[in-house]
């Protein structure tokens, strides 16, 4: 059921809808090189055989897994001698060199191809499922455009479903399927956004199930229950879903919605994330987005964290769980990003000399006078006394800066009572 042109191909309107310059180009056979970036089942690889048949350039294919430098070399010779007219019967002719997988390439074969993309010799084209400005090589990505491919829409998913039941020649079409509307919805709703994932799940369910006594082969709920048992998560460790699913929890708990952090916890726990990774991160997020706010999101954390080491999965998800609720609908505060302010201050050159009232009085207190006039906070009322603690060209700048939420407004409370202008005053 590959599709064969534009014509057949299904989904990605957002690049080749009508008037889009990838459909353009295509239609006009005006192909430079190009990557095709995105999940599984996107249509990567069928785009760029939908090329293929609408070109007059001659089309060849490499897998970067198995593919070497030598059949590189190869491609490129024959290239070369289309481009001369070399070729028995010819006249000259372009070539268009579809690499899959391209993420894959070493350092060997994007050197033997690279030169050739650039003089023109070959067309290239690529597909990744990773990121290709991480994974590619940087040269290769500036000489090619860069298209990403979405997961498919569950609208899309249902034509390609309805596609396969019509076609008298690649399909179903002469044969008597039905298909129930749940089991449809079932399908589509367990496929990942991944046409193969519907095609597969409709042959087991078709080739698998005896037909009725009138012939029709009946596909109910059921058969598409035990056809498609579970939805397949796209998820890598090492790549962009990884990076975009924490993305997401961090932002989900920065915003407040304990409802979308679970969600996003939930995805990452059940598509194998490690449960050290995601009590890490927590812990992070406890003191960088909470703070003084609420002390002791820090403790939920850093406990969760411990018993992830304690109790280890399934039971861990009870403690993330909790964690995760606290840490979303806690009051929020980013004012220990204060410290970095310090080390920038620092790496600036600030005065660092420790004013001499702060100076360690057990070594130099008799010759130099270090810790003279001092004063000792317990020796007064509330345990606080106006003092200098920055050195002299420092004073009257404050790093810390407390919001307005949960705790943290008592402490801001008491600091603007505190922070006069008397503070840039020596003992």
């Amino acid at each position: 059921m590959r599709p064969r042109n534009l014509h057949e191909f299904i989904g990605q309107k957002h690049i080749l809808g009508e008037g889009k310059l990838l459909r353009r180009a295509i239609e006009a056979d005006r192909i430079s090189s190009l990557i095709l970036f995105g999940p599984p089942g996107s249509g990567k690889t069928t785009l760029a055989r939908v090329i293929a048949g609408v070109t007059r350039a001659e089309f060849e294919t490499v897998n970067a897994v198995l593919a070497g430098v030598k059949d590189l070399r190869e491609v490129v010779a024959r290239a070369k001698e289309r481009l001369e007219g070399d070729v028995v019967g010819g006249a000259p002719c372009r070539t268009t060199l579809f690499v899959d997988e391209v993420h894959r390439f070493n350092k060997a074969q994007q050197d033997a191809l690279l030169p050739h993309v650039e003089n023109g010799t070959i067309t290239f084209i690529g597909a990744t499922t990773e990121n290709p400005y991480f994974e590619v090589n940087k040269a290769l990505v500036s000489r090619s455009r860069v298209f990403e491919l979405k997961h498919l829409e569950e609208d899309d998913l249902r034509s390609i479903l309805e596609a396969a039941l019509a076609d008298e020649e690649r399909g179903y079409g002469k044969r008597s399927v039905q298909v129930d509307s749940s089991a449809a919805n079932h399908i589509v709703g367990l496929a990942s956004g991944d046409a193969r994932n519907v095609l597969n799940a409709l042959e087991l369910a078709v080739e698998t199930t005896p037909p009725r006594e009138d012939g029709v082969v009946f596909i109910d709920s059921h058969v598409a229950e035990e056809s498609i048992q579970q939805r397949a998560l796209l998820y890598d460790k090492d790549g962009d879903v990884h990076y975009d699913t924490i993305s997401a929890f961090i932002k989900s708990l920065r915003g407040s919605d304990p409802d979308a952090a679970l969600f996003w916890m939930a995805k990452m726990i059940r598509a194998g994330e490690g449960p050290r990774f995601v009590a890490r991160r927590m812990v992070i997020f406890a003191s960088e987005d909470i703070g003084m706010a609420d002390p002791m999101s820090l403790v939920v954390a850093s406990t969760a964290a411990q018993a992830v080491e304690y109790v280890g999965l399934p039971e861990c998800q009870f403690n993330l769980a909790q964690a995760c609720i606290h840490l979303a609908v806690a009051p929020k505060s980013n004012s220990t990003m204060g410290y970095f302010e310090a080390v920038r201050a620092v790496e600036q050159g600030a005065s660092d000399e420790v004013p001499n009232h702060l100076k360690d009085t057990s070594r130099d207190k008799k010759g130099l006078g270090h810790g003279k006039g001092y004063r000792y906070p317990h020796a007064f009322r509330d345990h606080w006394v106006a003092q200098q603690y920055l050195p002299d060209a420092m004073q009257g700048q404050y790093f810390y800066k407390p919001g307005d939420l949960g705790f943290e407004r008592q402490i801001k409370e008491r600091l603007e009572s505190r922070r006069p202008t008397k503070r840039t005053e020596r003992p």
